[in-house]
Formats: structure tokens, sequence, C-alpha cells
């Protein structure tokens, strides 16, 4: 298949993005199974092994917009990682709905969704989940002596409770965000992260700590953690429970139930969690879920319901 894919802020992200990465990976995913792409981005725009043309978002998202102007070769489907208002009439398109949708608002019949949960709460069946490239993650079984939290340091993402679990089980918390808290001596702030400095707290982690407190659709952080086999302490909100598997971390409600999961650091095998993200939350299982996608609305002109989590 020719797939052209669409997205409306540059590419790569040094830092945070985790839409974006995961635009890189899927178009990168897509050539290495055989398939052609093509990835319509703002100037400036590059990724590895993907030919890109640079476009005004705006024109793309317009009424007018001729695809037959940006790629010249047969295109199977259009993929746009935002909403579509104006789908281009020659061809079959869907879009990712990477956030939440507010006012009850409910998913047509061109959204794919990033997890079961997600799909649920915007009326439908049809998603896939997110999935990471593995080889940009180093996996260590030896960890450091450190936690993290690594997000956005808002509320919904539950960064107080983090820090309040740290003080509690009284031990080092790194908080990687965007911006300055007060903060305790139990808890190092290092601000945003990317690239190397990334992927090292991750590697080096005892655990990342993911006190959500919002239904979060399909968080990067989580796969990334997992990938460098470093298991999760979460909330049971959103997407999460689909996440984070018995043998790769736990879920609490309360601050004394985290509390507690924290004391079990020792029967999470960094090597189960790296499993796990390798079976099920790869960028080539995304991927082929994707591939899935366009080929059942290519033959019947519906999207399918998305899978169980694999394994």
């Amino acid at each position: 298949m020719h797939i052209v894919q669409f997205h409306h802020v540059r590419l790569p992200v040094t830092k945070y993005g985790g839409a974006e990465r995961i635009v890189a990976w899927l178009s990168q995913g897509l050539v290495e199974l055989g398939h052609q792409v093509t990835l319509l981005a703002p100037q400036g725009s590059r990724v590895a092994g993907v030919p890109v043309v640079e476009v005004r978002p705006e024109e793309v998202l317009s009424p007018a917009f001729d695809l037959r102007r940006y790629v010249s070769e047969p295109v199977d489907i259009v993929h746009y990682h935002c909403q579509i208002h104006y789908p281009p009439p020659s061809v079959p398109s869907v879009w990712t709905l990477h956030g939440n949708m507010g006012g009850g608002r409910r998913a047509d019949a061109r959204t794919i969704c990033v997890s079961q949960d997600h799909a649920r709460r915007h009326a439908t069946e049809v998603f896939v989940r997110n999935g990471v490239r593995l080889d940009e993650y180093e996996f260590r079984a030896a960890k450091g002596d450190y936690d993290l939290f690594l997000a956005r340091l808002h509320s919904v993402k539950g960064w107080q409770v983090a820090v309040a679990a740290a003080k509690r089980c009284r031990v080092r918390l790194v908080l990687a965000g965007g911006w300055r808290p007060s903060l305790s001596r139990f808890v190092k702030f290092v601000g945003q992260v990317g690239g190397a400095r990334k992927r090292e707290l991750l590697a080096g982690a005892r655990c990342l700590w993911m006190p959500v407190r919002w239904d979060d659709p399909c968080p990067v952080n989580i796969l990334e953690a997992l990938a460098s086999g470093t298991p999760v302490i979460g909330s049971p909100r959103g997407s999460l429970p689909e996440l984070i598997s018995p043998d790769a971390g736990g879920l609490g409600t309360t601050l004394e139930e985290l509390v507690a999961l924290r004391g079990r650091l020792a029967d999470w095998d960094p090597r189960a969690c790296r499993a796990r993200a390798e079976r099920s939350f790869s960028h080539l299982v995304m991927a082929d879920e994707y591939v899935r996608m366009y080929r059942a609305l290519l033959a019947t002109g519906t999207l399918p319901p998305g899978r169980p989590t694999p394994g």
C-alpha cells in the first residue's frame, strides 16, 4: 500500500511530544513492513527512512486541499493525526485521536482511538494502542538509587501524588517535567529531558510513577519505561489497566495503596517489563495493527474493532 501520513507539528521532537513520536515511529514501522509511506509535515521535518513532503498545515486542512499537488503517485489511504474536517474526496482517509474530546463528543466513522478505554469513552470500538521504537531505549536490569516521574507537571498527571508517596517511602524521586515546583529533600527536579539524558533516566530508575488523575488515552512514557525494563506504579484510570500487567507494575487508588505497591519492587523483574514491551507495545506491533485498520476500510468501507493487548 501507499500510505500518506499527515501531522501538523514539525517532526521530530527533541523532548516532549508523545503524538509526534508516534507519527514518526508509525511511519518508520510501515516502511519496515514493506509499505510505501509519504509523510506530509511542516517545514523542517525529517524522519529517518521516510520520504517527507514539507507542507503548510493550514493548506492540508483546508476545503481546497488537493492531494495531487503534493503526491504524484497513486495513494491508497491518507492517515491524519488531527481531526479531519475536509477529507480528500478522491481517496479513503482516517484520523487518530491522540487526546480526549470534551463535552461528551463521539468519535466519527473515520476515528481511530489509542486504547480500548479511550475508544469506549468516545462511543466506538476502533482503537490501536501506541507503540515505541524499542531500539531507542536502553534496557537495564541493574537499577540506580532513584524513582522517576516523567511527564507534564500538571495535576492530572499526578506528580504531587508521586512526590507525597516518595516522601512517605523516604526514597529519592527524580522529577522530570516542564516547570519547577517547590520540593523537599527527597525530590530532585531536572526539568524537561530528551535524548541520551531521558534514556539514562528511564533505564536507571527503580520504577516510574504515573498516578494519573485523569483518563489518559495511552501515555507513551509508560511504554518507554517498560521498554527500559522499568516497572510502573500508577492509578487505574484511562488506559493504564490495559498497559500495566501484574508482572510489570501495579495500580493503586489511594496514597496508602501506592506506597504499599512501592514496597513490592522486588516482585517486578525488569526482564518481564521489557518482554511486555516487545510483545505488545513495539512500533512494529502498532504499525501492523494500523495496516489491519487500513485494509479493512479499503475492503469493507468501515474500520474494525480494536483487539485485546497481545499476550
